[in-house]
């Protein structure tokens, strides 16, 4: 008898990012589908990198990472969000965001527990809350501006309720949490025990003004708060896999106990460049205004199109409603953007665990000016 898999994510394929791309390749389209920049990254960063591999920083560091890096956060965290962090015990290095989220979920998720997710929701969320034995209680954010219905959340509050998940600035749709939704949250988390996993990969990719309303500016929110970044979208190296969660010591001593038999340690000669490059305020500091610029410049161009775009105020990534063009449903018809006219998107529809259909489609506006004039172009005949 061969051995049998039972597997622990039986409604589980290949990711949306991995066929559109592949899609995208055969058909030698404009891939604005999976959110990585085309540019380079910074020349000083890499030869920081050089550097520290012929200094000889090329074996295992620390397990909660560098310490110079961990302190670097620590001076960064207290800069932008006036918090104190203990970066020796409240900081660990992970090799990317998604990891610090999966590792942030396994610690604290048992079998049963109920994990609030609002949708579309970036594609690993469900994932690492299934194989962990939890349940996703999927709230559905309201289109087409994607707000949280705080008083739904309300309603889908249990005993079993272990940990809300939040997003800001959102993947896939670009919209950011305010000071009325940190207000209604701290309201509905006040004297209870339930976590907050929070996803601010994209803290600095922020536009039009607002402000980032991170979990760590907040003492009576970060108390129950893991808070997950990462170093690939603020210096446009997301191939290098590196990111970082903080959390209370308390609940940063069981992160690290799945950590260090996942990953034991990251990077060596990375973490040794950026814990220099991070006192270069300006290099994340100027971000929002840049991606800003990149979000503008494509709908310019899209307005020759008949695309009709919804707000993102941060991100990679910008919604584009076709229903003025076609009644296909998502899928179908990101597939056909692909293969006849040489532009890939990605559904929204694939954020959603049933699918919801609301005819709109992801775009990554993280590109060159010419990758995004030439998307565009390619978009006027459809």
């Amino acid at each position: 008898m061969s051995p049998h898999i039972n597997s622990k994510l039986p409604n589980t394929g290949t990711t949306i990012f991995t066929i559109m791309s592949v899609l995208a390749a055969e058909h030698k389209a404009v891939n604005l589908g999976q959110g990585f920049p085309d540019y380079p990254m910074s020349a000083a960063l890499t030869a920081l990198v050089d550097e520290a591999m012929r200094n000889g920083h090329n074996q295992y560091t620390h397990s909660y990472g560098l310490a110079t890096l961990r302190e670097a956060l620590s001076r960064k965290i207290d800069g932008l969000y006036c918090r104190t962090i203990n970066p020796d015990s409240d900081i660990t290095i992970t090799p990317g965001g998604t990891y610090a989220i999966y590792t942030a979920l396994t610690a604290v998720i048992n079998p049963g527990d109920e994990v609030i997710v609002f949708e579309p929701a970036y594609d690993s969320y469900i994932p690492n809350i299934t194989i962990n034995g939890g349940i996703p209680v999927l709230i559905p954010l309201r289109h087409p501006d994607y707000t949280i219905d705080w008083n739904l959340v309300r309603q889908k509050i249990s005993p079993r309720t272990k940990m809300i998940m939040l997003n800001t600035p959102h993947n896939p749709t670009g919209s950011v949490l305010s000071t009325d939704d940190i207000t209604q949250l701290r309201s509905i988390v006040h004297d209870t025990g339930i976590f907050i996993l929070s996803d601010e990969v994209y803290e600095h990719l922020i536009f039009d003004g607002k402000q980032h309303e991170s979990m760590l500016r907040y003492p009576d929110l970060f108390e129950r708060s893991f808070v997950c970044f990462s170093f690939g979208k603020v210096y446009n190296c997301t191939g290098w896999k590196l990111g970082y969660c903080v959390a209370p010591a308390t609940m940063m001593t069981e992160f690290r106990k799945v950590h260090q038999f996942n990953c034991f340690s990251c990077n060596h000669p990375v973490q040794h460049a950026l814990a220099g490059f991070i006192s270069r305020r300006e290099e994340y500091l100027q971000l929002g205004s840049i991606l800003q610029q990149k979000r503008d410049h494509l709908q310019a161009c899209m307005q020759q199109t008949r695309f009709t775009p919804l707000p993102s105020y941060g991100s990679y990534f910008q919604l584009y409603s076709y229903a003025a063009i076609s009644e296909e449903s998502e899928n179908d018809f990101a597939i056909r953007l692909t293969k006849e006219y040489g532009v890939t998107g990605i559904p929204v529809s694939s954020f959603y665990a049933n699918g919801r259909d609301n005819q709109v489609i992801r775009f990554c506006f993280s590109k060159n000016k010419q990758t995004l004039e030439e998307a565009a172009n390619r978009l006027v005949n459809l």
